[in-house]
């Protein structure tokens, strides 16, 4: 029985702004086809590679953001930036003269040749013949000695153009299924600036033959690039560059509001973004894979571990899959609620410390408070940034605490501060102050003898003890907040 051939799949991002979900989820699907590979008992590699050949707009602080997002999202690669490996170096900016050996490969095939033409005299011969064509009419294709050496006496510095076969080209896509393009409708197209520095339309391929990738898994809006990157492979075998063409993947887009897609202009686009506005990885990545795969018809959630045993590239759906940020959050509270309190404590504390909540580094004092607070709260948060809002009563000086504006607006009517004058009568000669004896005195007063219901005998005073119409369980938090911390606030909320 022959030994299967090694997967390594690659994720390529270009570091030219902030990282996009679509990137994010693409990156979940090659890390889950190679993960699920290597289970299958197959040799299988995620290759981390950065694609900056675009100076002008590639900066260090978005290469920074892409590996900072790689890390917090838990996709760890096996082998590329950072980690090394084989076929380094992994940055483009790197392998230049790589690039330019190829391309001197090339030239001496007959694969590719010079092109002095202009975009405004391409598109002049466009508009002067009628063809609805778009891109490279091929005018420089065939020129004779004469030509060229009048071009460049001209002083103009030509460009290199892969030559496209005749013909179409056809592959067996992973997620589409058979697709054919007419080469006629695919022009020749360039693989270097005029100044000699590379395009992506050499490196992708030059560094996917070099570096034995054999499965490209990226988005469908690189489809249409496809063919030139397999009639290039074709090349590069040729001359002894590539071994084989890899198999391709198209996944399908994401979409923002409107039908369109999801574009970096888009607030929901930043994967970052979500990591500060306290969501969990895991419920990031959960609610990414379910934009194209599902694990069950009848299942939305589940671990990273869950997806890669069960991932299988041709379970993809093709057709375009809808961002949703309410069913992004409500996947996220799912998954903050499988965290276990310890869990849970230990993420929301950079949070809380951010924002002057605990001392940096923690007290004891606080940290004995944090302790006893979380499993209050764990399973009311559905995001970590809201931990602080939640526990800051708790740990705020008295001179500092204050009442949300609106919320007492609404509860600390004439009515309320009644209920709270009443609350005040009630536990203030309480000789044991715990969370049973606090319940059992603001119950008899507040709801047995005044009547009331349970939401308006204990909102009014939720709202004079946490300073907010939404805290941890009320008569809990009153036993964290002690006997004269409690009855202060009470007071203060009379005054």
């Amino acid at each position: 029985m022959s030994t299967p051939a090694p997967v390594r799949v690659r994720m390529a991002p270009s570091p030219t702004g902030s990282p996009h979900v679509g990137l994010v989820r693409t990156a979940l699907f090659n890390f889950a086809f190679a993960r699920h590979a290597a289970l299958q008992g197959q040799d299988a590699t995620f290759v981390l590679r950065i694609e900056d050949t675009d100076k002008e707009r590639s900066t260090e602080e978005s290469y920074q953001a892409i590996l900072d997002l790689f890390r917090w999202i838990g996709l760890d690669w096996d082998e590329g930036v950072e980690k090394g490996g084989p076929y380094g170096p992994y940055r483009q900016s790197e392998r230049g003269d790589l690039y330019r050996d190829v391309l001197a490969k090339l030239a001496s095939s007959s694969h590719t040749y010079e092109c002095f033409c202009t975009n405004e005299e391409v598109d002049a011969r466009r508009k002067a013949s009628g063809s609805k064509v778009m891109g490279y009419d091929g005018f420089c294709r065939d020129l004779s000695e004469e030509q060229r050496a009048a071009f460049v006496a001209e002083g103009r510095a030509p460009l290199v153009r892969f030559r496209m076969p005749e013909g179409s080209i056809t592959w067996d896509d992973l997620v589409r299924g058979e697709v054919t393009f007419d080469t006629t409708h695919v022009p020749d197209f360039a693989l270097c600036r005029a100044n000699g520095d590379p395009l992506y339309t050499l490196t992708a391929p030059v560094d996917d033959a070099t570096m034995h990738i054999s499965h490209v898994l990226r988005g469908e809006d690189l489809l249409s690039s496809t063919p030139r990157q397999i009639a290039l492979f074709e090349a590069l075998k040729a001359i002894g560059v590539a071994e084989v063409t890899p198999a391709y993947g198209h996944l399908p887009y994401v979409m923002g509001e409107g039908n369109k897609k999801l574009s970096k202009r888009d607030p929901q686009a930043h994967a970052l973004a979500y990591r500060d506005q306290g969501f969990i990885p895991e419920g990031l990545m959960n609610y990414l894979a379910l934009l194209g795969w599902a694990i069950a018809a009848d299942r939305d959630v589940f671990s990273l571990e869950e997806m890669v045993e069960a991932f299988d590239i041709k379970d993809v759906n093709p057709n375009p899959a809808r961002f949703d940020l309410k069913k992004a959050d409500a996947i996220n509270t799912s998954q903050m609620r499988r965290l276990p309190v310890e869990e849970i404590t230990h993420r929301v504390l950079p949070f809380l410390k951010d924002a002057g909540v605990v001392s940096d580094p923690v007290s004891d004092a606080d940290a004995q408070m944090l302790e006893l607070a979380m499993p209050l709260v764990a399973e009311r948060i559905n995001k970590l940034t809201e931990a602080p809002a939640m526990l800051g009563f708790l740990f705020v000086d008295e001179a500092d605490f204050t009442i949300d504006p609106d919320d007492a607006a609404k509860l600390l009517t004439d009515d309320g501060l009644g209920v709270v004058r009443a609350a005040l009568e009630a536990v203030e000669g309480l000789e044991q102050w715990s969370t049973a004896a606090i319940q059992d005195a603001l119950q008899a007063r507040l709801v047995d003898e005044m009547g009331l219901k349970p939401r308006n005998a204990f909102g009014p005073v939720r709202v004079a003890i946490s300073g907010r119409r939404v805290s941890p369980p009320l008569f809990e938090s009153m036993e964290l907040l002690g006997r004269e911390r409690s009855l202060s606030r009470l007071r203060g909320a009379l005054a």
